[in-house]
């Protein structure tokens, strides 16, 4: 198994800047034009728990997720107008929201997060909202580093990458040594779980 790595995120990134730059758009464009697409009646797939610090491995592992055929949801991408440096009464009632519209929650879990003043509180309420919907995603310096997260963190399932015996590549997420399902799958909200023998 491997994790995915920050330099792989930021890659993901710099290729979905270059893609919107050949189209004449700036960023800031790209963002509010999604922004404007985005309403209350909006499902997705992901809600991605995140630290601000870390905006630009956000925007590549969100790219790598929509790879993967999953819609996203970014709060600073959907959600502009919201200020997530203090924490509000309507700033919570926006994310319950998103939460409530999303069929599973990753949490990006990086140097960064463990000072987030969000991401617990995000990953208590989905939790509490969908039980089995929540997945830990470390994104380390190298894919084969060990994953030494908040004590916490360790109740819940990783997404890493995985090989099938027929050498077919995947990304799974995995409940340590218990049970798996495809990332696709687990995002979808409707995990098959494969069972370890």
């Amino acid at each position: 198994m491997a994790y995915f790595t920050k330099s792989e995120a930021r890659a993901a990134a710099a290729r979905t800047r270059r893609v919107q730059k050949s189209f004449g758009m700036e960023s800031a464009d790209i963002l509010l034009d999604s922004a404007k697409t985005a309403n209350t009646t909006d499902s997705f797939d992901v809600f991605l728990s995140h630290s601000i610090a870390d905006a630009e491995i956000v925007l590549g592992i969100k790219q790598l997720l929509e790879d993967s055929g999953l819609k996203v949801y970014v709060d600073w991408v959907q959600d502009t107008q919201m200020d997530r440096q203090h924490v509000t009464k309507e700033t919570a009632a926006i994310l319950r929201q998103r939460m409530r519209q999303s069929k599973s929650l990753i949490y990006l879990s990086s140097g960064n997060s463990s000072s987030s003043k969000w991401m617990p509180w995000e990953l208590g309420y989905f939790d509490g909202f969908k039980p089995d919907g929540v997945a830990i995603m470390p994104v380390l310096d190298s894919s084969t580093d060990t994953f030494q997260g908040q004590e916490y963190l360790g109740l819940y399932p990783i997404v890493q990458r995985n090989t099938y015996r027929d050498g077919t590549p995947d990304v799974l997420v995995e409940e340590r040594g218990v049970r798996w399902s495809t990332l696709k799958r687990f995002g979808s909200g409707q995990p098959v779980w494969g069972k370890y023998s």
